[in-house]
């Protein structure tokens, strides 16, 4: 078995085993005594955690509260400032999971009562629960970046949350003269989505190797290494030459500070300017979580990595972006393992069983051109009840693959996203 094709088994294997969790309480209908969950967030990890609670025992009542009518998906949004994608094919309702029983309430929770065990929304509707899943993504650090606010961040869109600031700044491109400058300024760790600062220079430089050939695109980073960082600056040489400059942190590449009307920005050596520009936030927890309190001074939320219970509120279950999970990145696919292990232990709780030992899994596809796909894999399993890497488990792309490889990769990740998308909402 080749490498890509040994990687593609892992990553179908743990997907599976992940699944597999559920399949015991699933059998068990009438022996689950009846529980209220509601789940808050509609993403990768709370869409995931209502439809696997409610595979795993239809006598419980979910409630998936979503303050969006619809989902965007982060994942492939650079594609649509290259111009291969819309902002729609990123859209899903929630009709599927409508299907399944569970009960969709567009709302956006405010308030969460830990001792009396309910939320409230805007809407004044209380929501009871006996127990809650939050999966409320990344909220930003507006303070970190001394002159970056929400509302400068509206001229200079970090487009971090799929939605109209990918449009905006998608705009602002087309409307850049050829021969201008494409600023983006890279978070520290951790942050959503570790590759998609690196896969957004490659996706933008596809659309300026088209229509603005004479441009340039600079990567300020707050960090002397990332994600792939050998694969990318690879495929960024092979297919763009010299367009995507990459500056380190120690090089000069932190940022402290943003002229609010010029956008320029301020290097601990040097100021940058660029004709379009999109500083990326440091981040943390989402805000209801920090709101709640249910982060420590990382602005993370501590968990028992085993069931995603909060280590501060034990009847509140905290996966996703917002949680401290071992080794495992902050992505979608993170979200999607972590909800389905998730609702098995809680499946396994209100059973009156013990949690089921859990499997992980994180794989994730960046594209440098449409045809030019490079990923990451990972298989985890928990030790000392810290989720750790599996040792020869998953792994990059050979940095050696030929052409054929790398078109190979750019089709997996168009169906992983097919296949996670159908997962959540089918």
């Amino acid at each position: 078995m080749t490498d890509l094709g040994r990687r593609a088994f892992l990553k179908t294997s743990a997907l599976a085993a992940s699944a597999a969790l559920l399949t015991s309480p699933a059998r068990r209908v009438h022996a689950a005594p009846k529980a209220r969950v509601v789940v808050v967030g509609g993403g990768f990890g709370g869409a995931i955690a209502a439809k696997y609670l409610q595979m795993a025992d239809p006598e419980i009542r979910v409630t998936l509260v979503e303050k969006e009518p619809v989902f965007r998906s982060c994942p492939m949004s650079n594609e649509v400032l290259s111009g291969d994608r819309s902002l729609d094919a990123l859209t899903f309702d929630f009709r599927g999971l409508t299907r399944r029983g569970i009960a969709i309430m567009q709302d956006e929770i405010t308030e969460i009562d830990a001792e009396q065990h309910f939320v409230r929304g805007s809407s004044g509707n209380r929501y009871n629960y006996d127990k809650l899943i939050l999966s409320p993504g990344v909220s930003f650090r507006w303070d970190a970046i001394e002159g970056l606010t929400e509302e400068v961040a509206e001229r200079f869109p970090h487009a971090w949350k799929a939605g109209p600031q990918t449009l905006k700044l998608r705009q602002q491109l087309e409307a850049m003269d050829d021969g201008g400058v494409f600023i983006i300024s890279a978070p520290p760790n951790p942050f959503r989505c570790p590759p998609g600062p690196y896969e957004r220079a490659a996706q933008v430089a596809h659309y300026f190797k088209q229509h603005k050939p004479k441009s340039k695109i600079i990567i300020l980073d707050a960090k002397d290494a990332f994600s792939k960082q050998g694969l990318f600056q690879a495929g960024w040489k092979q297919h763009y030459g010299d367009m995507i400059e990459w500056v380190s942190g120690a090089a000069g590449g932190i940022v402290e500070a943003i002229d609010p009307k010029t956008g320029a920005l301020i290097g601990t050596v040097e100021d940058f300017h660029g004709n379009v520009v999109s500083p990326i936030p440091p981040q943390r927890a989402g805000a209801l979580a920090v709101s709640a309190g249910l982060t420590d001074a990382s602005g993370w939320c501590p968990v028992d990595q085993k069931t995603f219970a909060s280590t501060l509120h034990p009847d509140i279950h905290v996966i996703g972006d917002s949680c401290i999970a071992g080794v495992m990145p902050k992505s979608g696919y993170s979200a999607n393992s972590q909800g389905k292990v998730c609702a098995a232990a809680i499946a396994a709780e209100i059973a009156g069983q013990a949690a089921p030992e859990p499997s992980y899994v994180n794989t994730c596809y960046s594209l440098i051109t449409p045809d030019h796909g490079i990923s990451v894999a990972g298989v985890y399993d928990l030790e000392d009840g810290q989720i750790v890497g599996i040792e020869g488990a998953g792994g990059l792309s050979p940095m050696d693959a030929d052409a054929r490889t790398r078109a190979i990769e750019a089709r997996f990740a168009h169906d992983w996203f097919r296949n996670i998308t159908a997962d959540m909402f089918g």
